[in-house]
């Protein structure tokens, strides 16, 4: 974390002599359990910061970002979010597993509407690949329980994929697909995870895993992808070193991160802003601004424990309200009120500058608002986030209630628009995580937001 809080970067021009220089690195982190709107930041600050570039720097085919423009729905899940944005380069790191066939899909889908894609994306040669075997893998291992809870993974073999990255023995990256051994490393992995695949369920086959049909479906994937394929590790740091202006995007949040999350009901990889480096190779030094997304309110998918979890109708009505469904699954997302606790344990985690709250409108028609402001484990008033599963699964939220606001809030433009109640909850939001909000989403679309704090301004010059 202590990396990622450095602000400014320094260059040697000549002997003896230094000179400081201001970094335009950005990052934009979700602060919870995912799904917190990062897709419509990522895009809303491509074209305000001016971005250069867009970076996606862990995850894979498990993660979805809506984007609304104009009238028009995008919904983005390996590709970057600054796609829609004219000018902008997107990168899709070293540090992501890549689903060839969901990217390609998703690539036509948006030539079909009209989006340059070849020429706005470079995918690196080191990101990793995920095949049928991984998925099968995922089945097999989602049908075990831990702690007589599922994981709930989304099937998609990221898993596994990540899995097999660190063993080593039997991962394949995106840049071994054009090599003239392809064919004989896919009967090599097919070989071993026959073997792998036996020992965990009848219900997984061996001839799902036919490694000829698997090497020919996998080359043509190579041939389409080869134009967009290169070092993106040399490319980015070419660019920092250029003083070209990037924002990494992450994809799950910084709750689900495999170190630091509420493991084992976590993701794969680094999704808190520790994993921006490691995924993308660039230095933390040339990241000098981290926006911290957090839901005006908490949800989570799949297992694990959820403190302030509404499994009753005040739930039901913020997921219907929130339009709560998987953007890649389509599962409905377990809804809650807001938790201040995690949100500053991961906002600490993350090095987060300022804030952006999402999805104001959809309390803002709820009778009254709640916030976790601490925890109780075992009749003790805690301040932190347990690392044991089942610590957390025991802790009791204490809340503050607040008086709803019951407002259309959706044509707010300004802080001013803001009822007094929907302030004094935005208030008390920053004061427990100890960051200001700069932006504050009330609608899906990019003219539908409020920008509260512009970039340098400290949080005593707001002007509410």
């Amino acid at each position: 974390m202590g990396c990622l809080l450095w602000r400014m970067a320094w260059r040697v021009d000549a002997w003896m002599h230094v000179e400081t220089i201001t970094v335009p690195g950005t990052s934009v982190i979700g602060l919870q359990w995912g799904d917190e709107a990062k897709g419509k930041l990522v895009d809303l600050l491509s074209e305000r910061l001016h971005v250069d570039i867009v970076v996606r720097y862990q995850g894979g085919a498990n993660a979805g970002h809506t984007v609304v423009v104009g009238d028009a729905m995008y919904k983005l899940h390996q590709i970057p979010s600054g796609i829609l944005s004219d000018g902008v380069m997107n990168v899709i790191a070293p540090g992501v597993v890549l689903n060839p066939a969901v990217l390609l899909e998703e690539f036509d889908g948006l030539v079909a509407r009209g989006i340059p894609v070849a020429e706005r994306l470079m995918i690196s040669e080191r990101a990793h690949v995920v095949f049928p075997w991984h998925m099968a893998e995922d089945r097999a291992v989602n049908m075990e329980k831990v702690g007589g809870e599922g994981i709930g993974t989304t099937l998609r073999g990221i898993g596994p994929c990540y899995r097999d990255k660190y063993g080593r023995l039997s991962a394949i990256r995106l840049g071994d697909m054009v090599g003239s051994d392809f064919r004989e490393r896919i009967e090599e992995v097919v070989a071993i995870k026959r073997r792998t695949l036996a020992g965990y369920s009848a219900a997984i086959h061996d001839e799902e895993l036919d490694a000829a049909a698997i090497h020919d479906e996998y080359r043509r994937y190579a041939d389409r992808l080869l134009p967009l394929v290169g070092d993106t590790t040399t490319y980015l740091l070419d660019a920092v070193e250029a003083d070209r202006r990037i924002l990494y995007e992450g994809a799950q949040g910084a709750m689900l991160d495999i170190d630091h999350g509420t493991f084992p009901f976590v993701t794969s990889s680094n999704s808190s802003g520790v994993g921006v480096s490691s995924g993308t190779g660039v230095p933390c030094r040339w990241i000098n601004r981290v926006y911290g997304v957090i839901k005006s309110y908490t949800t989570r998918v799949g297992g694990g424990p959820f403190p302030t979890e509404q499994d009753n109708e005040v739930g039901q009505r913020i997921r219907e309200l929130g339009n709560e469904y998987g953007t890649t699954t389509g599962r409905p997302r377990r809804c809650g009120w807001f938790d201040a606790v995690a949100v500053r344990y991961a906002a600490r985690l993350s090095g987060v500058d300022v804030l952006s709250l999402m999805m104001l409108d959809v309390v803002s028609q709820l009778p009254e608002v709640k916030i976790c402001v601490a925890y109780e484990l075992d009749g003790k008033r805690i301040q932190y986030v347990p690392s044991r599963a089942a610590e957390l699964r025991r802790v009791k939220p204490v809340y503050e209630t607040f008086t709803g606001w019951q407002q259309d809030v959706t044509r707010a433009t300004k802080l001013d628009d803001l009822p007094a109640p929907a302030h004094k909850f935005l208030e008390r939001i920053s004061q427990l995580v100890g960051v200001p909000i700069e932006v504050i989403s009330v609608g899906p679309a990019r003219a539908q937001t409020i920008l509260a704090l512009q970039p340098g301004q400290h949080d005593d010059e707001r002007t509410s």
